[in-house]
């Protein structure tokens, strides 16, 4: 083989491995959200409204919809529908995305451990189940 032929296998190599790297990782997402977040909502099978509101079929959903929950008028009138990017501004820094939300909760300052979470936040349906 030619070293041109190896280097250019190598490059590739590399950048599948980088890209791989990068992609969120929901199995993170979960550990993030069990020490950050499930202290105050509930997602899966059976999750209630908590501290905070349960999760299930975050993406989408508007915020200040969720059934029973108390929200503050701030969350209710946002006109906010759930989508990756506003959802990741908001974990973030929520008070800047929703001023006067009632969230209690300095952020995520990491990109990638709000990407891990929105991953994780996704794979459930509206009726708790991984989609």
């Amino acid at each position: 083989m030619n070293l041109k032929l190896i280097c250019m296998a190598a490059s590739v190599a590399w950048a599948a491995s980088a890209a791989g790297a990068m992609a969120a990782d929901a199995a993170a997402g979960e550990t993030i959200f069990n020490q950050k977040c499930k202290v105050c909502h509930q997602i899966g099978e059976g999750a209630k409204n908590f501290v905070g509101p349960e999760l299930n079929g975050l993406i989408g959903r508007k915020t200040g919809a969720v059934e029973g929950y108390s929200y503050s008028d701030a969350n209710k009138n946002s006109g906010i529908t759930w989508d990756e990017k506003n959802l990741k501004e908001y974990l973030a820094n929520p008070k800047a995305t929703i001023p006067g939300t009632k969230m209690i909760f300095a952020g995520l300052p990491k990109e990638s451990d709000r990407d891990n979470l929105v991953d994780y936040l996704e794979e459930f349906g509206a009726d708790g189940k991984k989609k």
